[in-house]
């Protein structure tokens, strides 16, 4: 990283340098016009229905991957309290699956008939790819908060004043767009932050891609959800 770079990413974190310098990408992932659709409460619900089982398909899949992500932790961390943190994530998660049941019970989703679409193939074809060895922890945890931030400012765009979000999707809403889950996301942030002022100039390159890879992600599975 260039000296003048260095300076600004003491002060603002290189995640806060990344997300305006990947503004576009950002943008699209964090206000998809599928996100648009529940603040204005224009959503399809068929699309939301669609989001839901694909989404409870890839939390499952994203189970194992922040599991690795603990254990990447153990071995290569610099600081007890990152493992805290994921500890609270893995927590939460089996909260999330059994949520995920409760609303596909409510709204007639049969979870069992779902099979994952090509988009969540790939996807989670992606986290399997960043649970490697090989594939360093600061690498790793770039992924992670990135792909937790993502959901955190979408839903909580959602509850912002002026929104028409349909009081049956609120309680969704809140799940990912409340203050705990909002203070979550920016410790993860402060962990990633961390380790790249520490990272080689090859480790952030890969992280950065990874930023670029999640946003994408993110974007298509919106995309999907839409229909």
């Amino acid at each position: 990283m260039e000296a003048g770079l260095e300076q600004l990413a003491e002060v603002e974190g290189t995640t806060a340098l990344w997300l305006k310098k990947h503004r576009l990408v950002y943008t699209a992932a964090t206000r998809h016009p599928f996100i648009l659709s529940i603040r204005d409460g224009s959503i399809d619900l068929n699309s939301f229905k669609r989001w839901l089982g694909q989404d409870y398909l890839f939390v499952r899949a994203f189970v194992p991957f922040v599991s690795s992500v603990l254990l990447k932790a153990c071995h290569e961390s610099d600081n007890n309290s990152d493992m805290e943190v994921f500890l609270s994530g893995l927590a939460a998660l089996n909260d999330e699956i059994k949520w995920f049941k409760k609303e596909a019970s409510k709204w007639g989703v049969v979870l069992s008939s779902i099979a994952p679409q090509k988009v969540n193939e790939d996807y989670c074809r992606f986290l399997e790819s960043l649970m490697g060895p090989n594939v360093e922890y600061t690498v790793a945890i770039t992924a992670l908060w990135a792909i937790e931030l993502v959901y955190q400012q979408s839903f909580a765009h959602c509850l912002e004043e002026g929104s028409r979000t349909p009081p049956e999707l609120a309680e969704t809403c809140q799940r990912w767009g409340n203050e705990g889950f909002g203070q979550y996301c920016r410790s993860l942030q402060k962990i990633v932050d961390r380790r790249l002022l520490r990272a080689t100039s090859e480790e952030l390159k890969k992280a950065e891609a990874t930023l670029l890879r999640v946003l994408e992600h993110e974007v298509e599975f919106w995309n999907m959800s839409q229909g």
